[in-house]
């Protein structure tokens, strides 16, 4: 009884999360009442917040990712180079974050940016030190890592690095990255991307524990399978224990953002990207 009553009460805050995530609740709305069903205590335990990772909307424009981002009631936003090009002049850069503003969001990283050269890395810095992101989410050669130290140091923009799973032949697990930059500065860090981490068949949960001192960055996600053939999935759908997973960042006081990087549904990814966000909103309601 005491198993039916639990899961009857999760499934309650996961229903409540979903609805508030559809009806277009704007991100800094929180006087409302749609805010206010997506419980004060998960605000009081989570120390982190939720932003959307924009490869979610490749395929749509600036405009449309910003609407389907205060749509699902998120608050930040890591772009993509689809939605602010590296190389794009500092008055388009100034013009975006502007249009960011005025949607009531936070523009806080820009990512995946490969880095595999001095001339990509300076690039990287300077994009997004012109931005005003705190945080580059990055996939920097090994032998560049030197270089990017130095630039941390200089800028005070963190680095996550992001491990892509089966494939990745330099940072398929969070691990194969902490092992290089553990001894660098600690604003040199990692984006663990939880899908590819279990994909790999290593342990998402486990892993943030393990490596919370350098958790700068999550890629939130689920997966149908913990193995190579895994494929993104509505969150709550597929094989990760999301609701350990949001424990455990709580239980390590992860300060950053969880970025939802839904990849299913390239043309239409809002109804599951709404799906993800409402579990995820219900699964901190049930915690709190």
């Amino acid at each position: 009884m005491r198993t039916s009553h639990t899961r009857r009460r999760f499934l309650q805050s996961a229903g409540a999360g979903a609805a508030a995530s559809l009806a277009g609740v704007g991100p800094f709305d929180r006087g409302t009442a749609a805010r206010a069903q997506q419980s004060e205590n998960s605000h009081k335990t989570a120390s982190f917040g939720l932003g959307l990772a924009s490869y979610t909307t490749r395929k749509f424009s600036l405009d449309d990712t910003l609407a389907m981002t205060r749509r699902v009631g998120l608050d930040y936003v890591c772009f993509k180079s689809f939605h602010l090009a590296l190389d794009a002049p500092p008055d388009e850069i100034a013009a975006t974050v502007e249009k960011v503003k005025a949607a009531g969001l936070i523009l806080y990283g820009g990512g995946v940016i490969t880095m595999r050269n001095e001339d990509e890395v300076n690039q990287a810095f300077d994009y997004a030190k012109t931005a005003g992101m705190t945080t580059i989410v990055g996939v920097p050669a090994p032998d560049v890592l030197k270089r990017v130290d130095e630039k941390v140091r200089q800028y005070d923009i963190r680095v996550a690095i992001h491990n892509h799973g089966p494939g990745d032949k330099i940072y398929p697990t969070p691990e194969s990255a902490y092992v290089r930059i553990k001894n660098l500065d600690p604003r040199i860090g990692l984006c663990i991307d939880i899908g590819h981490t279990a994909r790999i068949g290593a342990d998402p949960i486990e892993d943030a524990e393990r490596f919370a001192d350098r958790l700068h960055d999550v890629h939130i996600k689920d997966v149908s399978a913990a193995s190579a053939e895994g494929r993104t999935i509505e969150i709550g759908r597929g094989v990760i224990d999301i609701p350990k997973f949001l424990r455990t960042l709580i239980a390590i006081r992860y300060s950053g953002i969880a970025s939802f990087e839904y990849e299913k549904d390239p043309d239409d990814p809002l109804p599951g990207l709404a799906e993800s966000v409402g579990y995820v909103r219900g699964a901190l309601a049930a915690i709190g």
